[in-house]
């Protein structure tokens, strides 16, 4: 291209200097204009939480000085009506003849990118876009048929068949900045609006004493944890207090550190405990690998089925009946349930913005087995608090939880609280940080503090029902409300089914009845005419962008690769709300009984290096055994 480019770099989820794809092209090609765009509009129902707006607010500053010192300066855009204007102001602003940006992979955003390409390519204005999030695409793996995977193991014992480049792209030592900026409209960093009050403020100053945001202070922290960590990496598992993870989580969702350069200081660190006979390490190194193909893994379920932050992937989950009790929602959110390690993590999870993986499985475990509570409730729940929210992550995690995966829990499972708690926090300690009115109970009673006797509960200060709630559901009646929630989704899916069949039963048909509905995507047959497959989009109608696939059949895809059919097509469904709390926006989106309509724009869930709310790799069923509560019989009428 000769240098003579003047190019707008875009930066979204890639707050970084070092292995930025986009940044890289740009750097090469002439002179360089770096944006950021915030446009709460976009954000729609996925807004970012208080503590995730601090986290992108702390990672911009840095940024900007990381840019400014390499010659130019990061330009600020707060957007009042979409990102895509902004950004075609800039081009205009500065006579911009190339815009570049790294891929993100969650349904809005593919719709809003999908946007930008199509008016660039009207106005006469070339556009790159690039891999700087993933290891592997997510239309480069499919099965020996040609179809999307839909369980983890498959997907990433695929992966690691298939070459990879681990190189990252060189960091620029020096930008060229475009001639015009000065007809630029950009503002500060606290013009952008990302802390909304002083109340605000406040709270995220204690933030700053435990989080250090930027794309130097994630490469800082990567390093630690390889030299100090990662060896131990497979025993934290069985420890919930402390800090006993990567801590990568929230740089990955903003993209300050590159899982390519991850991946490769990982396996250079592994060759090298190798070599020097540290087999013991061997099983941590894979675990964390898995945890990383993991974040890998949620990207990919969203891209190609982008229905599944509103709806089950199994079809069969329409039919399940969620429990709508707001009451029982809010106590969980408030820690309130009478289950000490479950309130404990509640408590943490709102104090902190922040808690283990393994408190995360076990909190939203509880919501939605023994709550019944609809695990889209929970997900937009941590949306809204977790540091490290991320969208993609945030899906697989609760889909997983809730059994809504092939792979994921069986919707049956249902953990003892009392049992994990003896098992992940044996002498109390976490319990005890949490929840102050248990801080003086016996290690033996702590877990389950209504089995003990009056004179401990009286030493203790502990009055159940008055300074310590009672249990919210019986452990005996969590069972069976379970058991009849399921049978209750399998008789009326079976009734759909044989609906379905006009009559006509035989014995083949009766075969497939009760059988989960898991969708396929075809991802390796595509026409010698389509578009490339990056740019394909999940279908949209006018400016409310909206996802339509057809009701839930197990050829229902609502896929990217199949969206030029999916155009057409429409579900129906009520919509309900999200009931609201003091740090969450209200919600509306399709039941995800119905459908799957999709608001305006989004983003959230970084897998985080430690999987946001199901570290599937530490939470087989076999690791819980024991603690799964049996439905006990029933007395004779």
């Amino acid at each position: 291209m000769g240098g003579s480019e003047r190019t707008i770099v875009w930066f979204r989820r890639d707050l970084r200097i070092d292995d930025n794809p986009a940044l890289a092209a740009a750097a090469r090609d002439g002179s360089v204009l770096p944006i950021f765009i915030w446009c709460p509009a976009d954000e729609g129902q996925f807004y970012p939480g208080r503590c995730s707006r601090w986290w992108l607010k702390e990672s911009l500053a840095h940024l900007g000085k990381s840019l400014e010192a390499l010659g130019c300066p990061l330009h600020l855009i707060r957007a009042e009506e979409s990102s895509l204007a902004a950004l075609l102001q800039c081009v205009h602003s500065i006579g911009a003849t190339r815009v570049v940006y790294n891929h993100l992979y969650d349904p809005v955003s593919l719709v809003r990118d999908d946007n930008v390409k199509n008016e660039l390519s009207v106005l006469g204005i070339s556009f790159e876009s690039f891999n700087g999030d993933l290891l592997y695409q997510p239309w480069e793996v499919y099965d020996d048929n040609g179809h999307a995977f839909t369980t983890f193991n498959l997907y990433w014992e695929q992966c690691l068949k298939l070459p990879i480049e681990v190189s990252p792209s060189l960091a620029p030592w020096r930008l060229v900045p475009v001639p015009g900026i000065e007809n630029l409209q950009s503002c500060s960093i606290d013009d952008l609006g990302l802390e909304s009050s002083k109340d605000e403020e406040s709270s995220n100053a204690l933030l700053s004493r435990a989080w250090s945001p930027g794309w130097r202070n994630a490469e800082k922290t990567l390093e630690e944890f390889v030299c100090q960590g990662l060896q131990d990496y497979s025993k934290h598992g069985m420890k919930v207090a402390g800090a006993t993870t990567s801590l990568l989580s929230p740089y990955l969702h903003y993209g300050e550190l590159s899982v390519r350069k991850i991946y490769q200081l990982v396996r250079m660190q592994q060759i090298k405990w190798e070599n020097e006979g540290k087999s013991e390490a061997g099983e941590s190194i894979n675990l964390f690998l898995q945890s990383v193909g993991l974040r890998e893994y949620s990207r990919y379920l969203c891209f190609n089925f982008p229905f599944t932050h509103e709806r089950s992937l199994l079809g069969n989950l329409k039919h399940y009946p969620w429990q709508v009790d707001e009451d029982r929602f809010k106590s969980w959110r408030q820690g309130m349930t009478g289950y000490p390690l479950v309130d404990a993590g509640m408590r943490e999870l709102w104090a902190t913005g922040w808690t283990h993986n393994r408190i995360r499985v076990i909190v939203s475990s509880f919501a939605v087995k023994f709550l019944l509570i609809p695990w889209t409730w929970g997900m937009k729940y941590f949306w809204d608090v977790l540091l490290d929210a991320d969208l993609e992550s945030d899906i697989l995690g609760w889909q997983y939880i809730s059994g809504s995966l092939p792979d994921g829990h069986e919707l049956s499972r249902l953990d003892n609280p009392e049992v994990q708690g003896q098992k992940y926090d044996p002498d109390g300690e976490y319990v005890r940080t949490w929840i102050p009115e248990l801080a003086r109970m016996p290690t033996e009673w702590i877990h389950h503090p209504w089995d003990a006797p009056s004179s401990i509960l009286q030493v203790a200060g502990v009055e159940l029902g008055f300074n310590y709630p009672k249990p919210i559901v019986e452990l005996h009646t969590a069972r069976e409300c379970l058991d009849d929630a399921i049978s209750t989704m399998w008789q009326l899916d079976t009734a759909e089914k044989l609906a379905e069949l006009d009559g006509e039963v035989v014995e083949d048909n009766l075969s497939h009845i009760k059988s989960f509905d898991i969708p396929k995507v075809v991802l390796k047959e595509l026409s010698p005419s389509a578009p490339p497959i990056d740019q394909r989009v999940p279908s949209s109608s006018g400016r409310n962008h909206e996802l339509q696939p057809k009701a839930s059949k197990t050829e229902d895809t609502g896929s990217i690769v199949n969206s030029l059919i999916s155009r057409k097509r429409y579900s129906s469904g009520s919509a309900f709300d999200v009931p609201s709390c003091s740090c969450s926006v209200e919600v509306r989106s399709q039941n995800q009984d119905t459908g799957c309509s999709l608001v305006e724009s989004s983003r959230y869930v970084s897998h985080k290096t430690e999987r946001n709310c199901a570290d599937k790799a530490e939470d087989d069923d076999s690791a819980d055994s024991g603690t799964s509560i049996s439905r006990p019989s029933k007395k004779p009428a």
